[in-house]
């Protein structure tokens, strides 16, 4: 216990914050409806190329529970930055690792809720659909995520913010400036879901490969550092 406690002081130490297109993610925060403290592991940009043109519609950083590093790094320690961005199976421990993480979705062109929400349950219905998963209980979680976000608007610089526990609920909240608020509008009590929404950012079909490559460069040097 004291060797992960030390650990964790020094990954905390060493954590830098970023800036992607003039939005700032802070080295540490803390979620809402959740008590751990998270450090950055990356950031990087949603966006599509469209007519010659990279369309930008987000800005993301990933955020994960102190105590990520001694787990992780007992398996992944090894391999170089470029290894780990190559690596499913190390997105994969992210995703199901029994530690919390968050998200905090930052958006650069106007977009309503709905057009956000829609997205996001399209991909995971892929998700579950190429992994056979899906029952009634996966079906009444993506209502209550189309319904939290049905009358949002999100103007540029405003955020959505994601927080994933260990044991696989879903808290979600708004924020219109550069604020995190300490309590969720909702939380959705789904490990499917939380999995897939978590999924749709670094699995294989990843939103933001930029945000992937980052997560993995500085995870890399975190795990070397300790």
């Amino acid at each position: 216990m004291i060797r992960i406690t030390i650990r964790m002081a020094m990954t905390l130490g060493s954590v830098t914050g970023l800036e992607v297109e003039d939005v700032t993610f802070p080295a540490v925060v803390k979620a809402p409806s959740s008590s751990a403290t998270f450090f950055l592991g990356g950031a990087g940009i949603r966006g599509l190329q469209s007519e010659g043109n990279f369309i930008k519609f987000t800005v993301i950083g990933f955020y994960l529970q102190d105590n990520a590093i001694p787990f992780l790094s007992h398996k992944w320690n090894a391999l170089s930055a470029s290894q780990l961005t190559q690596s499913l199976q190390f997105f994969r421990d992210i995703i199901v690792g029994p530690f919390e993480k968050f998200i905090k979705v930052t958006v650069m062109i106007p977009m309503t809720g709905k057009q956000y929400s829609e997205k996001v349950s399209e991909n995971c219905m892929e998700i579950w659909k190429s992994l056979g998963i899906y029952t009634d209980a996966e079906g009444r979680a993506i209502e209550k995520f189309v319904s939290v976000f049905k009358d949002q608007t999100f103007p540029p610089g405003s955020s959505m913010l994601f927080t994933f526990s260990h044991k696989g609920s879903l808290a979600i909240t708004f924020s219109q400036d550069h604020s995190i608020p300490r309590v969720a509008a909702i939380v959705i009590q789904n490990k499917q879901l939380s999995e897939a929404v978590l999924e749709t950012v670094l699995g294989n079909d990843s939103i933001s490969p930029q945000l992937k490559h980052s997560l993995a460069s500085r995870l890399s040097h975190f795990f070397k550092q300790n």
